[in-house]
């Protein structure tokens, strides 16, 4: 199934401050992110974002902070988003049934989200060139673990050109720009 924009939600997890420099290639997740961002806004998609524990890994990093004003911020302790109420609350508002996933780490918390997710029978992308973890070998067994639960396996532009659709539209001519820059 493609991604549709007005049947996703874009679920960013813990990009912070003292949690990133640690991970693998974190200036192209960040990048990465920010791209997806900037879509999801532009395309109407809700975006939900994390913090697990902001008093000891900071804050989001600043290059995400203001791409889309309606993103929501939750901090949490749990590993699994969905164990938090206020933002399971929120994400099951949006009324969505397909989620985008990026963050940090793979692994951990990006994967423990996701299980819980599709075992809640959502359906699940999670963006490889948008997620990390401090080793590549974690990285992988959580893309390989999602995967072959049924997670879609996906890139920054896969999911960017699904929620565009075509070329030609005014969405399409402002997302450009951004996509051939990064």
């Amino acid at each position: 199934m493609l991604i549709k924009p007005e049947l996703s939600c874009l679920v960013v997890i813990d990009i912070q401050d003292k949690l990133a420099p640690a991970m693998q290639s974190p200036a192209k997740v960040i990048r990465n992110t920010a791209l997806l961002m900037r879509a999801a806004d532009r395309m109407g998609v809700p975006i939900l974002m994390t913090e697990q524990y902001p008093k000891g890994l900071g804050r989001t990093v600043p290059q995400l902070q203001g791409i889309a004003p309606q993103a929501q911020v939750f901090e949490k302790i749990h590993f699994s988003c969905m164990n938090e109420e206020l933002f399971q609350k929120a994400f099951e508002a949006t009324g969505r049934r397909q989620v985008v996933i990026t963050g940090m780490e793979a692994h951990i918390c990006v994967m423990q989200t996701g299980v819980d997710l599709m075992d809640k029978g959502y359906e699940i992308f999670v963006v490889t060139d948008a997620t990390a973890s401090r080793t590549l070998e974690s990285e992988k067994a959580c893309l390989d673990r999602l995967g072959a639960a049924g997670a879609g396996i996906v890139t920054t532009e896969m999911v960017i050109y699904e929620w565009l659709g075509r070329a030609g539209t005014e969405a399409f001519k402002e997302m450009l720009p951004f996509i051939k820059n990064s």
